[in-house]
């Protein structure tokens, strides 16, 4: 080993052991904030609605370990609570778009010409759109909560996933495998779903993995706007919202325990996404 390769070595392998501590920590902290949110009620010390007048923004304490809000429930168990639909409301978005990306990214791969280009079109035409802006329109036409946001945020995402879906079935589907199957007499459609599009839904899981905390943190200004989750239901956008009175009395931690709890979330999952891109390949890259 050279004098010059020494310090590169080094400098490698103390990169990859910071990197896999911090994959370790995000991992642990997902897991724990996932299982908090499923077991709130055995978790949680105290209801998520309970008020307490005699302990208004009141300071951590042994009975309330992260304090209280402006009416005297507890910033613990409101955390909690509020990671259920913290959570909820991203895993859904998720589910529906990848589901609808990877069906219309598939055909449009696979079956090219005029399909493709029509849902190409549609795709760079909702990606005009941002998120957030048709969650809001959503909430303008059929009201407040969180089943249209979701509805059109999922919509929203669609082409994120639809497009890498057809980017990597394009390349798939001219690999000699998948001449053999034909040659075998395969049904297309059956080549494409059973042989092909398991060798792309790795990257594709990992950009879904990516997207998780995007959307976590629209759907957050969503309920942050008044506009999503409804008091005195616990969120964490809410919970910052509702936690801007008791900055004036000196009380921050109703307003940054949550906001500390979604970059935490977000950038767990996006170190967990990370490294599953760089596993599986970047398509990108």
């Amino acid at each position: 080993m050279s004098i010059q390769e020494a310090p590169r070595k080094a400098i490698s392998r103390l990169s990859l052991h910071r990197t896999r501590w911090g994959l370790l920590v995000s991992t642990i902290f997902a897991v724990v904030v996932v299982l908090a949110a499923i077991f709130a009620p055995l978790v949680a010390p105290y209801p998520p609605a309970a008020v307490d007048l005699l302990n208004v923004n009141s300071a951590p304490s042994a009975a309330h370990l992260l304090g209280t809000d402006a009416l005297g429930r507890d910033t613990l168990s409101r955390l909690i609570y509020g990671g259920r639909t913290a959570l909820a409301g991203p895993i859904f978005v998720i589910l529906l778009s990848t589901i609808l990306g990877v069906l219309l990214g598939l055909w449009a791969g696979w079956a090219g010409g005029f399909i493709d280009a029509v849902i190409t079109r549609v795709f760079d035409i909702v990606l005009a759109f941002p998120a957030l802006l048709l969650a809001i329109l959503a909430v303008a036409l059929f009201g407040k909560g969180l089943t249209a946001p979701i509805i059109a945020m999922s919509i929203a995402y669609t082409p994120y996933i639809g497009r890498l879906t057809r980017q990597l079935v394009s390349g798939e589907k001219n690999r000699q495998y998948v001449s053999a199957y034909q040659v075998q007499g395969f049904a297309p459609g059956w080549v494409a779903t059973r042989a092909v599009l398991p060798n792309v839904m790795g990257v594709v899981g990992s950009q879904t993995t990516q997207n998780f905390g995007y959307v976590l943190v629209e759907l957050a200004a969503l309920s942050f706007l008044g506009l999503g989750i409804q008091p005195p239901t616990p969120d964490w956008g809410s919970m910052i919202n509702e936690g801007q009175s008791a900055l004036v009395a000196g009380n921050f931690l109703p307003a940054f325990i949550p906001s500390l709890a979604v970059v935490l979330i977000v950038v767990s999952v996006n170190s967990i996404g990370g490294w599953l891109s760089d596993k599986l390949g970047d398509p990108f890259a």
